[in-house]
């Protein structure tokens, strides 16, 4: 009877041992493949950003914070770099801002002279839909609204370009 309690806590500590060697930038999200949640936001600029109006794009939904560094940082260009190249291709950018002060927001954005729509998820509940659990988090949605890759980490030009031309490449309708 006393080895029982010693024996119990094996399945938690194999349990405990799985996770620390599990990277959570390549564990698969859940999401993948399902519809986007939708969501109703307001830009900095204070107009109307609603992921439901963006069907038949192509959607790179990017979460970030002021406080991220150095992602946030190194990514910030990307996206704007790419959102110019691709925008009139059919390819919208998103940038949702979680956990920031409003006023460091603004700053990043202007900062980075970031001109693609970027808005406050001021209640936290688009980040929850999402399933983000830490910053910089980006979805890539097909022109369906369906969630078809999540990076987790800065997006670099590659991974950028990859998943929106495998979006952009297939059929509209």
């Amino acid at each position: 009877m006393r080895w029982l309690i010693p024996l119990s806590a094996v399945p938690v500590l194999a349990l405990l041992a799985y996770g620390f060697r599990v990277n959570p930038r390549e564990a698969p999200s859940p999401l993948v493949g399902r519809p986007a949640a939708v969501f109703a936001l307001q830009t900095f600029e204070g107009a109307p950003l609603a992921l439901e109006a963006q069907r038949g794009k192509v959607v790179v939904l990017n979460f970030w914070a002021s406080w991220c560094y150095p992602a946030c940082y190194e990514e910030a260009p990307v996206l704007e770099r790419n959102w110019r190249a691709y925008r009139d291709r059919g390819v919208v950018v998103i940038g949702v801002d979680i956990q920031d002060t409003p006023e460091a927001a603004r700053k990043f954005v202007r900062d980075f002279s970031l001109s693609f729509p970027n808005a406050r998820d001021t209640t936290g509940r688009v980040s929850v839909d999402y399933g983000v659990y830490g910053v910089p988090e980006t979805f890539f949605i097909d022109r369906r609204g369906r969630i078809r890759a999540k990076h987790v980490g800065g997006v670099t030009d590659e991974t950028f370009r990859t998943n929106v031309e495998t979006l952009l490449a297939e059929p509209t309708g």
